[in-house]
């Protein structure tokens, strides 16, 4: 479920990097540390799901399969967080080439899976120009993620750039005019006043 994934993985990729940035020297503000304290809540209360718990026989079932999810959802977030901090520890001179060997890397990761479970690699028809401009979103994202690591205080940076739940929600509410519940509207002004405490 959201509410277990989102905020666990979320969390996890603020952590990390911030830790290493405080060890490695950054110092924030007392202000910019309350920005990024209030930016984990904002993502953990943005990411709460509005579905009912279950109850009765699949409540054992589903309990098992949330404690795979919070563990896959750690993994994900402690993989994800080193990503953040090795991308942040390359120099200017090695330009575009950290993002080349990530994509890179995946791909062949990627491939290599698909061959040892005999999937397809071929994109349904259907999806392509999705798949293509979700990768083309995403490269643009690491783009400007790393650039912004390059220019500016890593704590800063990573805690900004982990408040996506904040814009998922808000576009699911305009696009998919999904409700939001009291605690993701909550999370949300949380997220704002956060990026105002941060780049103050």
């Amino acid at each position: 479920m959201m509410a277990v994934v989102a905020p666990t993985t979320a969390v996890c990729a603020v952590i990390i990097p911030v830790v290493a940035a405080v060890a490695l020297g950054d110092r924030p503000g007392s202000v910019t540390i309350g920005g990024i304290a209030l930016a984990i809540v904002a993502i953990a209360l943005v990411s709460q799901s509005t579905h009912p718990d279950p109850t009765g026989d699949d409540a054992d079932q589903k309990t098992g399969a949330r404690r795979s999810a919070f563990s896959l959802a750690l993994l994900s977030g402690v993989v994800i967080g080193f990503f953040y901090l090795a991308l942040a520890r390359t120099s200017s001179q090695a330009g575009l080439w950290p993002l080349v060997a990530a994509r890179s890397v995946s791909v062949a990761l990627f491939a290599a899976i698909a061959l040892l479970t005999s999937q397809s690699l071929r994109v349904p028809s259907g999806i392509r120009t999705t798949v293509v401009a979700g990768g083309a979103l995403d490269m643009i994202a690491n783009l400007l993620y790393l650039v912004a690591t390059r220019s500016g205080p890593l704590s800063i940076v990573v805690t900004l750039a982990s408040l996506y739940p904040a814009s998922t929600v808000l576009l699911a509410r305009v696009v998919l005019h999904e409700r939001l519940s009291r605690l993701q509207w909550l999370g949300v002004i949380c997220a704002m006043v956060a990026v105002i405490m941060i780049v103050r």
